[in-house]
């Protein structure tokens, strides 16, 4: 199983900051999540970008165990 990590507003749709899923690529890993966490993380999901292992992933990118799939939401603010 895969570990999905939820950061900022995906963590708050999802109610958890990680847990495992099955899959053996990071779409088949994100739509159980979805069938899971329900539409509002779905909506959320919509505008990240996700990442396996530390490099950004692409859906048909495959998954085996241990992997950490992070689904990261854009972030704003900060000082210029």
């Amino acid at each position: 199983m895969a570990r999905l990590l939820l950061f900022a507003s995906a963590r708050q749709a999802a109610g958890t900051a990680s847990q495992e899923f099955q899959g053996c690529t990071v779409d088949e890993v994100l739509n159980n999540a979805k069938a899971q966490f329900g539409s509002e993380f779905a909506k959320v999901l919509g505008s990240c970008r996700v990442w396996l292992n530390g490099e950004e992933a692409v859906g048909a990118t495959a998954v085996v165990d241990a992997d950490e799939v992070a689904v990261l939401p854009p972030v704003s603010g900060g000082c210029l």
